[in-house]
């Protein structure tokens, strides 16, 4: 795979939206992150563990940076609010299980041990308890979907 391959690949990654893509052919292994520093790197590893060559290549991205204009009042806006955020990494769940109802809604009140939701990692359900009183004013995740590590997840109106 030449360099011209590579930096196509790079440039179909940033476009779609993907966070991490990796790649391994016969003898080569690759690995593409795009992160919120607008760079990627590009992990080329012959499967001869010979030395590693490894590349920062700068993603040209036009659509992103007519977004921040317009998202920049809305950070402002949530400013006031305090995020509660994922401690671990895994499968968000709203309900305790299928046939009960969610833990909180937009408007719940809580308050410090509130459980506020499940997150499964590797087969164990962890509850995530409220560590702020307050109003939840918007929930950040789909129910059933998957999780990173500090990711936020609740918007709480602390007052």
């Amino acid at each position: 795979m030449d360099i011209k391959e590579i930096q196509n690949l790079i440039r179909f990654v940033a476009k779609s939206g993907a966070s991490e893509v990796k790649l391994e052919m016969d003898d080569v292994k690759i690995t593409i992150r795009t992160g919120s520093d607008d760079t990627t790197i590009v992990q080329q590893v012959p499967m001869q563990a010979a030395p590693v060559l490894q590349q920062q290549i700068p993603v040209q991205q036009a659509a992103p940076a007519q977004e921040v204009p317009a998202a920049a009042p809305v950070a402002t806006e949530d400013s006031k609010y305090i995020t509660i955020k994922s401690p671990i990494i895994g499968t968000f769940y709203r309900k305790p299980s299928p046939d009960k109802p969610v833990f909180v809604e937009v408007g719940t009140d809580i308050k410090e041990g509130d459980v506020l939701c499940v997150i499964e990692a590797m087969k164990l359900f962890n509850e995530i308890e409220s560590e702020v009183s307050g109003k939840i004013v918007k929930v950040l995740v789909d129910d059933s979907s998957p999780v990173e590590f500090d990711q936020p997840l609740f918007l709480v109106d602390p007052s």
